[in-house]
């Protein structure tokens, strides 16, 4: 190891208490649908597009759109709204397409818009009340930021394909 880095490497050890407990943190990626703010962790989110022109397809349930291509590759399409039981609305200046990943599973969602990144400190997410987690166990937990609660989903679910 050089002398250079074992200095670098030195200091950053002077500057750490052992005894400060470092705060975990939960980085997502927040947006909306409806009026309700939900989010999803950044690290699943591949990309955000404008919408583009998308394929339908038979014999799916009603909150699935379609499929649309990507640079080659072809995706399933999911409304949010729909898929929340929420009317399906006209897609404005601010729908986005939300390209989500996980594994080999990468699906697009129809959001309303998209608010941001956002980190929030674990202590500041509450679990999600028993009585609200009989859909198909979508939601993660609920995120407390300054005058707003964020719902978490939970990925590997989201994206269990059931249609």
């Amino acid at each position: 190891m050089s002398d250079k880095l074992k200095e670098v490497l030195e200091k950053q050890q002077e500057g750490k208490d052992s005894n400060v407990p470092v705060e975990e943190t939960l980085h997502i990626i927040g947006f909306m649908i409806g009026n309700e703010e939900f989010a999803v962790p950044i690290l699943n989110v591949k990309e955000v597009i404008k919408p583009i022109e998308y394929t339908r397809v038979p014999a799916v349930p009603d909150y699935v759109l379609g499929v649309f291509n990507m640079r080659g590759t072809v995706m399933p399409l999911i409304n949010m709204r729909l898929k929340f039981g929420l009317p399906a609305i006209k897609q404005d200046e601010d729908t986005r397409f939300l390209i989500i990943s996980q594994g080999d599973e990468t699906i697009g969602f129809l959001i309303d818009k998209l608010t941001g990144s956002v980190r929030i400190p674990e202590n500041e997410i509450d679990p999600i009340p028993e009585s609200f987690n009989e859909n198909q166990n979508l939601l993660q937990g609920i995120g407390k930021r300054e005058d707003r609660l964020i719902t978490i989903l939970r990925v590997e679910n989201l994206l269990k394909r059931t249609f």
